[in-house]
């Protein structure tokens, strides 16, 4: 989703990742409207909010304040860039777009500010949960069910935006695990005909995964050729190269600053979107690191 969010400095990697905290979510409309569904599973799970038999997420160790932007660098652990064995060079457009409005765009941090906390935190186990139940949707069941939000994605994106701390709230408006901000959950719940609460930690990380899916689904159509594969062996160092990395940067500077749909001052239909471009990249290479060497993996 489209918010402005202090993101979390990345105590994941074990004594290497210390990136800092950032923003990021959008939404979209279109002609059709999309009701996110589970998929089945043989045995959900629903751990209760007051399980008493574990205890609440701990704040990271090496967490920033939130509010301020990641370094021009990347940190040394993100510093490995994504290197793969195959190309995924953006490709024309095969289809009109749909998704051709967005959320507003998030609000700048704000240097020094402290994040304040609201009621009890969620287990890690619930955490856990929350963000595998989200991840487990069809967020596109007409147009796109073949749209799958991968699993450490959101575990990832979590952790770098809330530390997997549910009740933390941002200067920015930032809320909760996926730190969505309002405007971005309202967009959500409009475009998906849903009523997701941003402030339960189950809605807040649905909120967060449905994100991810819109941009996926959004700039798969614009970049990729409506390829919505978010697909390691995509990537090569160049990191315009796969949906991946841009939906890992629109999350967190919003669609507009990654995939722009038309040239600046023009409205769709307006011929070839311009390029893409990364312009988040210590957020990128933190959340992919994240995503294969995050101690919330263990969790």
């Amino acid at each position: 989703m489209r918010r402005g969010v202090g993101r979390w400095a990345t105590a994941a990697v074990a004594a290497v990742l210390a990136a800092t905290v950032v923003t990021g979510c959008g939404g979209g409309d279109g002609p059709t409207r999309e009701v996110a569904v589970e998929l089945p599973s043989e045995a959900p799970v629903d751990t209760p909010a007051d399980d008493p038999g574990d205890l609440p997420s701990d704040e990271p160790p090496a967490v920033a304040a939130m509010g301020v932007k990641p370094s021009a660098k990347p940190s040394p652990s993100a510093s490995a860039k994504p290197t793969t064995s195959r190309a995924g060079a953006p490709r024309p457009t095969v289809k009109p777009l749909t998704e051709t409005k967005a959320p507003p765009a998030p609000k700048p941090p704000v240097a020094g500010c402290k994040p304040s906390y609201k009621g009890t935190a969620a287990s890690r186990s619930q955490v856990k949960q929350a963000l595998t139940d989200a991840a487990a949707k069809t967020y596109w069941p007409v147009s796109a069910p073949d749209i799958k939000v991968p699993l450490n994605l959101v575990k990832a994106t979590a952790w770098q935006e809330s530390g997997w701390q549910s009740n933390i709230y941002a200067c920015d408006s930032g809320v909760g695990l996926m730190q969505v901000q309002p405007p971005t959950a309202q967009f959500v719940n409009d475009r998906f005909e849903k009523s997701y609460d941003l402030d339960a930690y189950r809605d807040n990380a649905v909120l967060g995964a449905n994100y991810l899916a819109w941009l996926t689904k959004k700039i798969g159509d614009s970049h990729f050729g409506s390829d919505y594969r978010l697909d390691t062996s995509l990537c090569t160092s160049e990191l315009t190269s796969c949906l991946l990395n841009a939906v890992i940067a629109a999350y967190n500077v919003g669609p507009g600053n990654v995939a722009p749909d038309c040239a600046p001052g023009k409205s769709p239909p307006c011929g070839p979107p311009p390029p893409l471009k990364i312009p988040n990249e210590t957020y990128v290479y933190n959340v992919r690191a994240l995503m294969t060497e995050c101690v919330c993996l263990s969790y």
